[in-house]
This record gives structure tokens, C-alpha cells and sequence, in this order.
């Protein structure tokens, strides 16, 4: 038990690295808002979780990954839930529903659509790819699409969506969207259908293809209604 309590601690660190970076990028409320430009900084937590996925991969029975699975099997064997389904997307869910409930997003709804349908072409290219090349089984046996997992990585780009376009005047809004971002990781190894690796891996493609989409992104959709803002 103690074993299983320290590796869920790990855990709760791992996922909580992007909700704590995210409040380092975030500028006062009171600042000038301006589009999210390139700085190597932003590449610390994505590149660390990438880095973390792979070297977290390995095969072993003693391995982490596996360790993990084995005590989920003895302590938690027949957890089953489809939560995870749906929660992946409500980051994307609350992007468009706070602006609803009169809440001030950071970009225009044309510019932001773009930005996340550039986002999500890099995130699904980039976890479709992966897992045709590694070709791991899922710890159920279900399937050779396990790394990685594609849901997680779905829940934290549309996570890195929220927290920007919102954590510049809620600075709770990055808890809530990260949280709820790695609550689908969590409970795709709940659900025995991924790794650690897988979730961790793709909490860091999610992230990135999001920070992608904003530093790739001119603002040329809706130019005149954004003639007097910085978009």
C-alpha cells in the first residue's frame, strides 16, 4: 500500500508541473495583453513531460509503468468508466462557455478556432504516428495503439486552450483546465487502458501543439473587427 500511495504522489507531481508552469507565463491582469510569442522557456514543461514519456517506456516487469498496472490490477481490478470519454474535451467545452457566460478570452472566437484546429491536426498527427510506430499493447490487451494516449492528449491541448485564453484575468481558470486535464490521464490507467508513459508522453505532445498553434499563428482571420486590440 505504502508503494502504491508513493507512486500516486508521483503522480499528482508529474501533473501538476503544467498547472504551476502555466501561472510562470501568465502576465498581471492589468498588463497588455499580446499574442503569445516563442521564448525557449515555454518549452521547459512539454519538452520535460516528452522527455519523461520515453525514458518512463521501458518493458521490464520491474518498471514503473508495470508496477503501476500490477497494483491497479490487485487493488482496483474490475474499475471500468467512460468519464474519461467525455471529460477529455471539456476544456474545449469551457473555452467557448465561459465567453458565453460573458467571461473575456484572450482572443477573438474566428482566431481562436484556427488556433484550435492547428492544434488539434498537430496533436492527432503527432499521437496517430506514434502509435502506428511503436505498436505497444494497451495493459488490457485491447490493442497495439497504447503509446500514446490519445485522449490525454486531446484534454491537455484543449487544457493549454483554456489556460490561455483565460489565465491572463482568472488566474484560477489554469487549475481547472489542467486539473481537469489530468483527471482523463488518470483515469485512462484507472481504466487500464495506458501506461504512465503513455499519459505522460502525451500530456507533453497536447501542450505543445497547442503552444505551437499560438506561436505559428498571424491573427490575418477577422482583421478589422481586431483593427483597435493587438489581434
Amino acid at each position: 500500500m505504502n508503494k502504491f500511495i508513493s507512486k500516486a504522489l508521483l503522480l499528482m507531481v508529474i501533473f501538476i508541473i503544467p498547472g504551476v508552469a502555466s501561472f510562470a507565463q501568465k502576465t498581471d491582469s492589468t498588463s497588455k495583453i499580446v499574442p503569445l510569442k516563442f521564448q525557449r522557456k515555454q518549452l521547459f514543461v512539454p519538452a520535460t513531460l516528452i522527455v519523461a514519456g520515453f525514458g518512463l517506456n521501458g518493458n521490464g516487469r520491474e518498471s514503473i509503468k508495470n508496477e503501476i498496472v500490477e497494483e491497479r490490477n490487485e487493488m482496483v481490478p474490475h474499475f471500468r468508466t467512460r468519464l474519461d470519454d467525455y471529460l477529455q474535451f471539456s476544456p474545449l467545452v469551457l473555452t467557448y462557455g465561459f465567453e458565453a457566460l460573458g467571461m473575456k478570452p484572450k482572443t477573438d472566437i474566428m482566431n481562436r478556432s484556427v488556433i484550435l484546429l492547428k492544434s488539434e491536426m498537430l496533436m492527432l498527427a503527432s499521437t496517430s504516428l506514434l502509435k502506428s510506430t511503436s505498436h505497444i499493447l494497451r495493459p488490457d490487451g485491447s490493442a497495439y495503439t497504447s503509446f500514446p494516449s490519445g485522449h490525454t492528449a486531446q484534454a491537455f491541448a484543449a487544457a493549454t486552450l483554456l489556460a490561455e485564453e483565460y489565465g491572463h484575468l482568472y488566474k484560477w481558470v489554469p487549475y481547472v483546465s489542467y486539473g481537469l486535464a489530468s483527471t482523463v490521464g488518470a483515469l485512462r490507467m484507472a481504466n487500464n487502458k495506458h501506461y504512465l508513459s503513455d499519459v505522460v508522453l502525451a500530456a507533453g505532445i497536447g501542450i505543445l501543439s497547442t503552444k505551437v498553434a499560438y506561436w505559428t499563428h498571424q491573427y490575418h482571420w477577422n482583421k478589422r473587427k481586431n483593427k483597435t486590440v493587438l489581434f
